[in-house]
């Protein structure tokens, strides 16, 4: 069968994800060829033969798992797959790259899970967490993989949608977009930590307020009550939906857009935008009274409003430096994007002429074994003669 160039880079992009996200896998890949049925559906089976083959052929639906940092999003990882990966405290986080489980079986499907940092990880800036997660979608773009969908964890046992609730979830619009909310599951846990009352009143506020909008484009609000078979039937709401491009990697990949320039670099920056315009106002507006105060000789309150502006000004010079300083590794995450894409395609190119040179001896063999078979075809009739 032809291997065609394009088939070829699929491939290739599912053993970079594989390789890069979970190495220290491979080795348990071979040790055991049969599949462990278990009472709710799933199975324990590592793939046979070469460890990174199934990729090639038949990629896992992928899950992408994000949330707050210590919302429970790694705890749920473990659940749905039996994984041991380190948890955090509520504030703590323990991920601070994106990975994939070992991909296990539910109703005769291969299923990986994303275990994603939060946008308020203790451990990186949100620009690196955004560069994390971004690399790695587009890498699955690039793959020709599409994602099953995208599980958001939130805390039934917080008493509000708080700051860093709303900026994970702006930022989890963005990363998806619009059209694929139909594929995003929100996912309330910790119910143990809340009266039936306190937790029936927070899900309708999430329901009619806060998750209002996404649920009207087809987004599903869940339930988990930390077991497996919850996790597993969370799992199977998304594994019914078409799988999704999701729209930071249509901008990064088929756009061709920075990372600074997608919807979700926009929104991160977004705020200290804001706040360096007000200041602007603000210090315009204080020179007003500057020099009204001049004018009616009043110094005490002259003195007063220059004191405030300086203040202001000093604020504001604070966070354009934050914002260059955010750009500055925007670009640098970009520069190092386009370098792994570089690279992933001279690796690609060298591959593309192995199995080229390959494929032509294989060729000539059969072309020997066509001629020897016709030989002695020949020769077996001349003996029947």
């Amino acid at each position: 069968m032809y291997v065609t160039p394009a088939t070829l880079s699929s491939a290739y992009c599912h053993i970079r994800i594989v390789m890069r996200i979970a190495p220290q896998k491979s080795d348990r890949l071979t040790t055991n060829t049969h599949a462990v049925s278990t009472s709710d559906g799933t199975q324990s089976r590592p793939p046979t033969g070469n460890p990174l083959s199934n990729y090639f052929q038949d990629p896992p639906a992928l899950i992408a798992i994000m949330g707050v940092t210590g919302s429970g999003k790694t705890t749920f990882v473990n659940q749905a797959t039996k994984s041991s990966l380190p948890v955090g405290g509520d504030l703590e986080s323990c991920t601070s790259e994106t990975q994939v489980s070992e991909e296990f079986i539910l109703d005769g499907r291969r299923v990986a899970l994303i275990d994603t940092p939060g946008f308020d990880d203790t451990n990186q800036k949100d620009t690196d967490v955004l560069k994390s997660i971004a690399v790695f979608l587009g890498e699955v773009h690039s793959a020709g993989m599409k994602l099953a969908g995208v599980i958001y964890v939130h805390r039934i046992s917080d008493d509000r949608f708080g700051g860093l609730a709303t900026k994970n979830f702006r930022m989890l619009k963005e990363l998806c977009g619009e059209n694929t909310l139909k594929n995003v599951v929100f996912m309330t846990n910790m119910w143990g930590r809340v009266t039936s009352n306190q937790g029936a009143a927070r899900e309708r506020q999430l329901k009619n307020r806060y998750f209002k909008a996404a649920i009207e484009k087809g987004a599903q609000l869940c339930r988990h009550d930390d077991t497996p078979e919850s996790a597993h039937a969370i799992l199977r709401t998304i594994l019914r939906n078409q799988p999704v491009v999701l729209q930071i990697q249509r901008e990064l990949i088929d756009e061709g857009k920075d990372i600074a320039q997608t919807g979700a670099g926009v929104e991160l920056t977004r705020e200290i935008r804001e706040v360096i315009e007000r200041f602007g106002r603000d210090i315009k507006e204080l020179e007003e009274c500057m020099l009204k105060a001049m004018k009616e000789k009043d110094e005490e309150s002259r003195r007063e409003f220059a004191e405030e502006r300086r203040t202001m000004q000093e604020e504001m010079v604070k966070l354009q430096k934050e914002s260059a300083q955010m750009q500055f590794e925007f670009d640098v995450a970009q520069s190092e994007m386009r370098m792994q894409v570089r690279k992933i395609r001279e690796e690609y190119e060298d591959r593309v002429r192995e199995l080229e040179r390959r494929e032509h001896e294989n060729s000539l063999k059969i072309e020997d074994l066509q001629r020897s078979t016709r030989v002695l075809q020949y020769a077996r009739s001349c003996a029947i003669m």
